[in-house]
């Protein structure tokens, strides 16, 4: 039975604040080609080369003309053609027009392109049945981005709405944050690793595993130091080599009342660990601090708890760390909840939702079920926290409700 009171316990909002106060981002940096930065942080402001068009281009499939020699009673015979990659190069006489197809570079001279389906073409030439404005279907030579332009700021993560931009302006390498090296163990006589048959009493270290593929959503470099037995001298071992191989490091179980005390001794030995009793469910036990070089988290042991701690508390403190300064969680958005929703007053309650939009496209959330912090399948069925206030008691159908959509880590 769990005597603590509320008074004992901390917000997420202040454990939060609380983490992200003492943390720095990293200073190293390193050059990476342009076709390996996926997922990685810029380090510093990337700056445009070029013009984006770098040369004015047409729009549409049509003719250049030259707008004062325009006569809706005269025909203009085709002088050559302009293709992307094969500009018009040669003298244009005077009362002609040229064939140009999109993207190809603007004829000197031209000041309109019209399009195909506004031309009629006739053995003695092409007349146009559409007023023509001098700058139509023109694409003007940094139109897009200026040479000199600032693309993107320092700290964006790089991915497909970025990569072919940079592409664009034939950047070929970049600077990047270096790739945060994050310790990763388990702890627990009762855990067996996945693909090994279970013993008398054991379960499978399902902890380890999803915040190991979280990490490497996250971009991580994963060093895996496995399960680590009951055994002080092993698991003091675990944290002195993963201290000195990682910036981070994470374990699951050991952080409960109970097993606090035993290992809050070896750790304030090796650093300075807070224990935690946060005020949210699933996921009250917590630590958090230093150790000689790394930083350190502790997470539950259930699984239910462990995920949901490293999404609201570990991943905003790895984003920081690794010069992420665009991350941010997804909003919470109200959606009216379609089933009861079991609750009492003290903790705020992550509880496993899926939610979708009715006919009116009003925001709606269901719950995936029995919410118990062992069961770990919640997650797979839902997409959504359904996010109930520290204070608030059960919640009946029709209520509204706050929840907050899953982000990649948890939602493929």
């Amino acid at each position: 039975m769990d005597h603590c009171t509320t008074s004992d316990l901390i917000s997420l909002e202040q454990a939060l604040e609380k983490m992200l106060s003492q943390i720095m981002p990293l200073q190293q940096t390193e050059s990476v080609e342009l076709t390996n930065a996926a997922g990685r942080i810029t380090a510093t402001p990337v700056i445009s080369p070029i013009d984006v068009p770098p040369f004015a281009n047409s729009a549409m499939d049509g003719y250049a003309v030259r707008v004062n020699e325009l006569n809706a009673n005269t025909a203009l015979p085709v002088a050559g053609k302009a293709f992307a990659g094969a500009p018009f190069t040669e003298q244009w006489p005077a009362n002609t027009c040229i064939r140009i197809m999109t993207g190809a570079p603007i004829p000197a001279g031209a000041d309109a392109v019209v399009m195909q389906e506004q031309a009629e073409v006739s053995d003695q030439g092409v007349c146009f049945n559409a007023p023509v404005v001098a700058g139509q279907n023109i694409r003007l030579a940094g139109e897009d981005i200026l040479q000199g332009a600032h693309v993107l700021p320092a700290g964006v993560k790089l991915g497909p709405a970025q990569l072919p931009l940079l592409a664009s302006l034939g950047i070929a390498e970049l600077q990047v944050m270096r790739k945060l090296k994050v310790a990763l163990f388990s702890t627990g006589d009762e855990l067996q690793r996945v693909g090994q048959p279970l013993q008398a009493g054991q379960i499978y270290d399902t902890n380890r595993f999803a915040v190991r593929l979280m990490l490497e959503q996250l971009g991580c470099s994963v060093i895996d130091l496995g399960i680590i037995r009951d055994d002080q001298a092993a698991l003091r071992a675990a944290f002195i080599e993963a201290d000195q191989q990682a910036d981070v490091v994470i374990s699951s179980g050991g952080v409960s009342v109970g097993e606090a005390d035993y290992t809050k001794k070896m750790l304030d030995e090796l650093g300075e660990i807070s224990f935690w009793k946060l005020a949210i469910k699933p996921g009250k036990p917590f630590a958090f601090g230093k150790l000689n070089h790394a930083w350190f988290c502790g997470l539950p042991g259930n699984p239910v708890s462990a995920a949901l701690t490293f999404y609201q508390l570990v991943q905003p403190l790895l984003a920081k760390l690794a010069g992420h300064t665009e991350w941010q969680l997804p909003p919470r958005l109200k959606a009216r909840a379609l089933t009861p929703l079991k609750k009492s007053p003290g903790r705020l309650d992550f509880q496993r939702g899926i939610f979708s939009s009715n006919a009116d496209g009003e925001l709606q959330v269901s719950t995936t079920g029995h919410q118990g912090s062992h069961i770990f399948s919640s997650y797979s069925q839902g997409n959504c926290f359904i996010v109930l206030e520290r204070q608030r008691g059960s919640v009946a159908a029709g209520e509204m409700v706050e929840i907050e959509p899953f982000n990649a880590l948890l939602r493929s």
